[in-house]
């Protein structure tokens, strides 16, 4: 039987992966500060304690597991990266978590270890121009990603990539590009814009008005969970070490998914745009690398994933 550890557990993507390498026969070990918020975790064996004590780390980290799979992070969406009010907390929690999971995974014999990075380590300079965002894995340097978040996510995968090198270390790194989907956060302050939009358009009485920030003009592509866990697995089953994106090309304005997600709820709904916290001006995934090395990329409309998540959020709305 496969031993694998899920650091993050806890978190949306970490408790669907969970799931998944559970259901597919692996013993899971899942650690996380907290339990998943919405389901049962599906954990062999749940460690509820902070990465950022290497003692933790080595307690969670005591074997040479099969896989790793390192997806903990102090994170969230717009409203909690880009307010600048988190950035220190959000540089010194998330590196100190991969300084201490990378170096206890090397000192038990870890054979492969998965880092989840992002499309945040994007510089900001290629991604000005909403309809043609420059997003290819070599365009990353020189480096001038748009928030702390994505410097500290370009931190660690070098860190990871440098003990590669010296250690002989198995690593995959993929950069997700907006993952979303049911049982992830939708009403704490670090949800995501598919997330925050169901809220509003399911708290909303039809003929109502919803809030976006900015002109929403603003473009990116958001990728369902399934595809992301599909993703995740073709990744540490290949011998490509990454970084690769992974994420949707399927580019849509924020007005755009707006407009989505009413017409799933069947609510006619106006916008008003408001001063708020933006990011980059596009984003999408360049998916060239991607099917080269895996033969593989995403292909479900959006709209799949929204009908879903809209389903679970109005649930909870409605509670």
């Amino acid at each position: 039987m496969k031993k694998v550890l899920v650091c993050g557990a806890g978190g949306f993507i970490g408790s669907h992966l969970t799931k998944k390498l559970a259901a597919e026969g692996c013993w899971v070990r899942g650690v996380d500060l907290k339990y998943p918020l919405f389901s049962p975790t599906s954990a062999d064996d749940f460690v509820q304690g902070d990465l950022r004590d290497p003692q933790i780390c080595r307690k969670v980290a005591d074997q040479p597991f099969d896989e790793v799979y390192q997806l903990a992070a102090d994170m969230g969406g717009a409203g909690f990266i880009f307010s600048g009010e988190n950035d220190a907390d959000v540089m010194h929690n998330s590196a100190l978590i991969n300084l201490n999971i990378i170096e206890a995974c090397y000192q038990s014999g870890v054979k492969k270890i998965f880092y989840s990075s992002s499309a945040c380590i994007y510089p900001e300079y290629n991604q000005e121009d909403p309809d043609n965002p420059k997003t290819a894995e070599n365009t990353a340097y020189p480096a001038a990603p748009d928030s702390e978040y994505g410097w500290e996510k370009l931190f660690s995968e070098r860190l990871y990539l440098a003990f590669a090198r010296n250690y002989g270390m198995d690593v995959r790194i993929a950069r997700f590009h907006n993952i979303f989907g049911p049982d992830g956060t939708w009403n704490d302050g670090r949800e995501k814009a598919p997330a925050a939009l169901c809220r509003k358009v399911a708290e909303t009485a039809d003929d109502g008005e919803i809030e976006i920030w900015g002109d929403g003009k603003q473009t990116r592509s958001f990728l369902y969970i399934d595809e992301c866990l599909e993703g995740i697995k073709r990744l540490m089953q290949s011998d490509f070490t990454g970084p690769v994106n992974i994420g949707s090309e399927e580019m849509v304005t924020i007005n755009q998914l707006a407009q989505m997600i009413m017409k799933i709820a069947k609510k006619k709904l106006s916008i008003s745009h408001i001063d708020g916290p933006l990011g980059v001006r596009g984003r999408n995934s360049d998916n060239r690398l991607l099917k080269e090395k895996l033969g593989w990329a995403p292909t479900r409309a959006l709209t799949d994933g929204l009908e879903k998540t809209y389903r679970w959020i109005n649930q909870q709305v409605v509670k």
